[in-house]
């Protein structure tokens, strides 16, 4: 690293982060720990604690590290109740998660409930029940004709409930969807 007359050597370290005089910490400076968050929030959004834990983990100080995040969430870059929202949306249409699962995500990426609570009630119940079964539908197609009924059903609900789906509303899905197809007809009396 060269060094210019504006560069005090004391702000010089081997890992290339500057001790920061004002804070005393030698972990990193203040725009040290905004421009590392910066590049992850280009990637995708993420909530406030997740770049905590990146911070932490890169060395950096609490101070340090509240501050830069205090300054990123003033300027709207970070908000952990648009990233729910963001979130569940993306999660439900593209990954077909149910409201539990999404509520456990978001619990392990350190969203408050405050702010998971709203971002889930944008998924209405029949828009959940919708999107299992879709589920079901497209894990039907794929199914032996042969299987037994009960084992098919423990299936269904099973790869519902592994989805976030309640237990009751995956029963109820895949018992309309069997009925829909006929599959339950075919199921009782096999003979045919």
């Amino acid at each position: 690293m060269l060094r210019t007359d504006s560069q005090p050597a004391s702000r010089e370290r081997s890992d290339g982060r500057g001790a920061d005089p004002a804070t005393g910490s030698g972990g990193g400076t203040v725009e040290q720990a905004k421009n590392a968050c910066l590049r992850l929030l280009a990637a995708r959004a993420r909530s406030r604690a997740e770049l905590v834990q990146h911070l932490t983990a890169r060395g950096y100080s609490p101070e340090v590290s509240d501050r830069a995040l205090d300054r990123l969430t003033e300027v709207g870059l970070i908000d952990d109740a648009a990233f729910a929202e963001q979130w569940v949306h993306s999660r439900h249409t593209f990954a077909s998660k149910g409201k539990q699962a999404l509520a456990l995500e978001l619990r392990r990426k350190g969203v408050a409930q405050s702010d998971v609570a709203p971002a889930l009630a944008a998924i209405t119940d029949d828009d959940e029940e919708s999107r299992a079964a879709d589920l079901v539908r497209r894990k039907l197609r794929s199914l032996p004709r042969d299987l037994d009924r009960d084992k098919m059903i423990r299936r269904l609900v099973g790869m519902l409930a592994r989805r976030g789906y309640g237990q009751s509303m995956a029963y109820r899905v895949v018992k309309a969807e069997l009925a829909g197809h006929g599959a339950e007809d075919e199921l009782i009396d096999p003979i045919d």
